[in-house]
């Protein structure tokens, strides 16, 4: 019998996009937070795992920018090896 299987290919650019714009926000609103004093046990964290990131206007533009591009490397990576071994 020859049986046939669709298997979804992921829009690689779509998802990596989709992940920089939430990763940046999630970056955005972190500094927010930081700036006015709410969730400082995540703003530490923040601070210690990326390297530009920091409560002030340019550590959270910078911080953003920081998270948006590892963000959009790794999903566009991992989209493109699971459409890699799914086809």
């Amino acid at each position: 019998m020859d049986s046939t299987t669709n298997v979804m290919q992921l829009d690689s650019l779509a998802l990596a996009g989709a992940a920089a714009v939430v990763a940046a926000i999630a970056m955005l609103l972190l500094g927010v937070f930081g700036a006015i004093g709410v969730y400082e046990g995540a703003v530490e964290a923040m601070e210690q795992w990326h390297l530009f990131f920091e409560p002030t206007v340019v550590g959270t533009v910078a911080g953003m920018v920081e998270a948006a591009v590892i963000s959009f490397v790794l999903m566009y990576a991992f989209a493109w090896l699971y459409n890699a071994f799914t086809s």
